[in-house]
C-alpha cells in the first residue's frame, strides 16, 4: 500500500483502518515494513482507538524522510481486552512531495494462551475460566495473562503498584537530585520515552518517569524506594518490574538491594542505553538474612532524548516488614575492606572476601559483579563508571610510571604521561590544545583525564591501563568520550592485552574539533585481560589528547540462575538463561553462539 502524490493542499491526510480486533494476548505485538521517503514527504503515525475510551493513544511515528529504504517498525500492543482498531495516518502539512509505504503487516504472539486438560507442577498456574496453563511468575504480576483475571485475584495490593493512583508504599529518596514523575500519555520530549503506559497499554494509564531535558545535567539520578521486607527465608523473594528506555541519549536504570537505611547498598541489575520504543519486563530473585529495601535508580545521559519509563512493579513471595532497617555510622564506610584476611580455607585457586572468608572462583574477582557481601572482590578492579570526580583514577593506573617512580635516579617530572586536569587550572592560551570544561559537568571545576604533550618527544606513548579483568558477558563494550583539539595532536588507541598480546581495538588521530566525542568500543565476552588507552605525542606541545566518563557497559558475565528458564526466557545450551528477544539478533548472548544456531 503506498502514497504518490505532488499537491500543494494544506493537511493533508491519507488514513488506513484496520479491522475491528475483539482482544489481544499481553505479548501482542505488530510489525510491519515502511518506507517514508521525499523532500516534503512529511509525517506518519499509528494511532489506538478502543471502545469506551473516546481518546486514542499513539502508538508509532515516523518523522518526515527517512532515507530512500524499508525500515522494520516493531509496535508493542500487549493485552488489549476490549474491543479495538487501529489507524494509520499519513500526514503532510503544506507541500508534499515524496512517497510512502507500508508491507508486510503482521500480528505476533497476539492470542491468548490455548486451554489445556491439566496444570501440574509448583511452577504453573491453571486459569480458573480459560483453562489456559501459564508460567508461576505471571500471577499477580498486574498482567492479565491468563485471559480471564483469575492470575490477578486475590492478590496482595501492598505488593504491587501500577501507578494508577499514585506511587502506592513506594517513595521518593531525599537524597538524590530530583524525583520520579507520574504521567499518562507520551513524555514532553520527542523521540524519547513511552507513548503509554504498560498496565492499559492506552494513553488513559499512569506510569513514572525520568525526565533527561534541561535543568537535569549527565549523571544526574532519581531514586525510587520500596517498602521494607522481611527477610524471605529458604525461597528468594521475587521482584518484577517494567522498564522503558528508549532515546538516543538514554543512560543508565539500576536496582540496588540495602539492609541498612543509609547505605547505597549493592547492586542487583542494571541497564543501560537505547532499548528500544517498548516496555521491557524484568524478574529479579532476592535472597537476604536481614530486612531489606529495594532502590531503584535512573540516571540522566549526555541530553534531552534519555526519558526512562517504569510501570507495574509487583512483588511475588515477600513479606512487608512493620520496623526500620539500622544505620550505620557515618564515620566509617560500609564498604571498607578489613587490612587482614578473616579466617577461611580458601584454596589458591580462589578468592577471600574479606569481610566474611566466603571462598568465591578467581575467575569472579573483577567481572564487574560483586560477588561477596561486602564487594571487596571488586574493590582493587577498575570502575565500571569513572568521571575523574575528586581527581579519583577509579583503578586506572599507568605501570610503565610505577616503575619510574621506584627508580629515585629517574626524575618523572618532565616524561609524557597521563595526568588529572581541569579547565580552572589552565594558564592563559592552554584552551587552545587542551579542554576548559570537562564533559561530566560541563564545568571548568570538572576534573578529566589527559595526556600532557608539553613533555615529552615527538612519538612518544603514554599508556594507561586497567587492573586485569577476570571476565566479561557477550554484550560488554567500553563507552567514553574523548577531546582531540590542537595544531599537532598525534593519536589515542585503545587496546587489549591479554598475557603479552596487544591488539588495537579503536584508533583516531589529528585534530577533531574543539568538543567532546563520543566513542564506543565492542569487547564482547574476555578473560584475563586489560583495556589500555595509548597516547602517541604529536610533533609539538600543541596537541594534549584528554579522555572522560569512561564507562564499561553490560559487561558482567552471564549468570546461571539455578533455576528453570521462564516462558519468556530462552535456555542457553550451556543453562544460561536470556531473554527471548536476545535470539538472532546476530550477538552471541548466551556465550556459547546456541542463542544465534539456525536450528532455532
Amino acid at each position: 500500500m503506498f502514497i504518490l502524490k505532488n499537491s500543494s493542499s494544506i493537511s493533508q491526510v491519507a488514513r488506513l483502518q484496520s479491522p475491528k480486533f475483539s482482544q489481544t494476548g499481553s505479548n501482542c505485538t505488530l510489525t510491519s515494513w515502511y518506507y517514508n521517503y521525499g523532500e516534503s514527504v512529511g509525517a506518519a503515525e499509528m494511532q489506538l482507538f478502543v471502545d469506551g475510551l473516546k481518546q486514542p493513544t499513539v502508538l508509532w511515528r515516523a518523522y518526515y524522510n527517512e532515507g530512500n529504504q524499508w525500515l522494520k517498525a516493531v509496535i508493542q500492543l500487549g493485552r488489549l481486552p476490549r474491543p479495538f482498531q487501529l489507524s494509520l495516518d499519513k500526514i503532510s502539512l503544506g507541500f508534499y512531495d515524496g512517497v510512502s509505504a507500508i508491507d508486510d503487516i503482521a500480528f505476533e504472539y497476539c492470542a491468548l494462551p490455548p486451554p489445556k486438560l491439566s496444570c501440574e507442577g509448583p511452577y504453573h498456574f491453571w486459569c480458573r475460566h480459560t483453562k489456559a496453563c501459564i508460567d508461576i511468575l505471571s500471577v499477580c504480576d498486574l498482567v492479565d495473562n491468563c485471559g480471564d483475571g483469575s492470575d490477578e485475584d486475590n492478590c496482595n495490593p501492598d505488593l504491587q503498584c501500577n501507578f494508577e493512583n499514585g506511587l502506592c508504599n513506594w517513595e521518593q529518596d531525599f537524597e538524590d537530585d530530583f524525583d520520579w514523575i507520574r504521567v499518562q500519555g507520551p513524555t514532553p520530549t520527542l523521540n524519547t520515552g513511552p507513548f503509554k503506559d504498560h498496565t492499559t497499554g492506552t494513553a488513559r494509564g499512569h506510569y513514572l518517569y525520568m525526565e533527561s531535558s534541561k535543568p537535569h545535567q549527565f549523571q544526574d539520578k532519581a531514586i525510587l524506594l520500596s517498602p521494607l521486607f522481611k527477610p524471605p527465608g529458604k525461597r528468594p523473594c521475587i521482584f518484577r518490574f517494567y522498564y522503558h528506555m528508549f532515546g538516543k541519549q538514554v543512560y543508565k536504570l539500576s536496582v540496588f538491594q540495602r539492609t541498612v537505611s543509609n547505605s547505597k547498598g549493592w547492586l542487583l541489575w542494571y541497564k543501560f542505553g537505547n532499548q528500544g520504543n517498548r516496555w521491557i519486563r524484568q524478574t529479579l530473585y532476592i535472597s537476604s538474612s536481614k530486612p531489606f529495601q529495594i532502590l531503584v535508580k535512573g540516571t540522566v545521559g549526555d541530553g534531552f532524548a534519555g526519558d526512562i519509563g517504569l510501570d507495574d512493579m509487583s512483588f511475588l513471595g515477600c513479606t512487608l516488614y512493620n520496623g526500620n532497617l539500622p544505620t550505620i555510622s557515618t564515620t566509617a564506610s560500609s564498604t571498607s575492606v578489613p587490612a587482614t584476611l578473616p579466617m577461611n580455607n580458601c584454596t589458591t585457586e580462589e578468592f577471600v572476601c574479606r569481610a566474611s572468608g566466603h571462598c568465591i572462583h578467581l575467575i569472579q574477582k573483577c567481572d564487574f559483579r560483586p560477588d561477596c557481601s561486602d564487594a571487596s572482590d571488586e574493590s582493587s578492579c577498575v570502575m565500571e563508571v569513572c568521571d575523574f570526580k575528586d581527581k579519583n583514577y577509579c583503578g586506572w593506573h599507568q605501570p610503565a610510571l610505577e616503575q619510574m617512580s621506584g627508580n629515585d635516579s629517574i626524575d618523572t617530572t618532565n616524561i609524557f604521561k597521563w595526568e588529572l586536569g581541569r579547565g580552572a587550572d589552565l594558564y592563559p592560551g592552554q584552551e587552545e590544545d587542551r579542554p576548559l570544561i570537562d564533559h561530566t559537568m560541563c564545568s571548568e571545576e570538572g576534573w578529566y583525564l589527559f595526556a600532557d604533550s608539553s613533555n615529552g618527544e615527538f612519538g612518544d606513548t603514554t599508556d594507561i591501563s586497567t587492573p586485569v579483568i577476570s571476565l566479561t558477558g557477550p554484550k560488554c563494550k567500553i563507552i567514553f568520550w574523548n577531546y582531540m583539539d590542537g595544531l599537532t595532536i598525534g593519536s589515542l588507541e585503545v587496546l587489549s592485552k591479554t598475557s603479552n598480546k596487544t591488539f588495537i581495538l579503536w584508533a583516531q588521530s589529528g585534530s577533531q574539533g574543539p568538543q567532546w566525542n563520543r566513542a564506543e568500543v565492542f569487547l564482547g565476552i574476555r578473560s584475563n585481560f586489560q583495556v589500555i588507552f595509548r597516547v602517541k605525542r604529536g610533533v609539538s606541545y600543541m596537541g594534549d589528547v584528554a579522555v572522560d566518563d569512561i564507562t564499561f557497559e553490560d559487561c558482567s558475565p552471564l549468570l546461571n540462575p539455578g533455576r528453570s528458564c521462564t516462558s519468556e526466557e530462552f535456555t542457553c545450551a550451556n543453562k544460561y538463561c536470556i531473554p527471548k528477544d536476545s535470539l538472532c539478533d546476530f550477538i552471541n548472548d548466551c556465550a556459547d553462539n546456541s542463542d544465534e544456531s539456525p536450528t532455532i
